[in-house]
């Protein structure tokens, strides 16, 4: 299968364990840690078995910094949102698995297993017409930026918050929201499949200064990220540059 093909299988793999785990018994920590290990065990060994030449940057394995150096970097994430995992019948949750080449997101698929949703690279549609009177703009649950009221003040939205990025975007990608900010510390394997899925709908992604968002840095922290309908990036971006403006000029005042 080619790449495309083997993340949306890779993935939906995962689901499925992580959904047997959920309905195991366990509760609270112990939730938490069988579904990252199992993600991780199913993770790992479809990669070794699929794409055994390939580099691996993963949220639950050890940094390999021969990374660097190779040309096909997959950057996943075995269990994005723990924390909502370990409280059904919450639904935001979700499994990544993107492939970088030579720099350049790939190939990607995310995965909302208690949604029992998969979309993957290359063909994904992208959302239906805006028809609410307010944006609907996401942010994180424990982490939203500090910006973000002001900025959702600026373009007309609401400021709603849900768990895992990959919900999050995907969320965006389906039409049920219009915008996702983050500004509060994520890591690559937060964001590479949900933005190379959400690139694939023609949306926007960039980091929070309107920059290009890179992959397969020696320190994998990338805290901040928008993605939104392409419509909407520029306002977006300006009331984010001018939130950021005016705290400058308050703090040098």
């Amino acid at each position: 299968m080619n790449d495309h093909e083997l993340a949306a299988s890779i993935v939906d793999e995962v689901a499925a364990a992580l959904r047997s785990v959920r309905g195991e018994g366990l509760t609270g920590r112990a939730l938490g840690d069988e579904g990252d290990r199992r993600a991780q065990d199913v993770m790992a060994r479809r990669l070794r078995a699929d794409r055994p030449g390939d580099a691996v940057l993963s949220e639950e394995a050890a940094d390999d910094k021969t990374r660097l150096d190779a040309d096909r970097v997959w950057i996943v994430d075995p269990l994005d949102g723990t924390r909502e995992f370990t409280e059904p019948p919450r639904t935001d949750w979700a499994v990544h698995v993107a492939l970088l080449e030579r720099g350049e997101l790939a190939a990607g698929a995310v995965a909302l297993p208690a949604r029992s949703v998969v979309l993957a690279t290359p063909d994904v549609a992208p959302p239906p017409p805006h028809d609410r009177d307010q944006l609907r703009i996401l942010v994180s649950r424990s982490r939203p930026p500090s910006f973000a009221a002001v900025v959702a003040d600026a373009v007309g939205g609401d400021l709603i918050e849900l768990g895992s990025a990959g919900a999050k975007t995907i969320a965006v990608v389906l039409g049920e929201a219009d915008a996702y900010l983050h500004a509060g510390g994520q890591y690559e394997w937060d964001s590479a499949a949900p933005v190379a899925v959400a690139l694939a709908a023609g949306l926007h992604c960039s980091r929070v200064d309107g920059s290009k968002l890179a992959y397969n840095q020696p320190d994998p922290y990338l805290p901040d990220l928008v993605v939104c309908r392409p419509e909407l990036a520029g306002r977006l971006l300006d009331a984010i540059a001018a939130e950021a403006a005016g705290d400058s000029q308050g703090a040098t005042s």
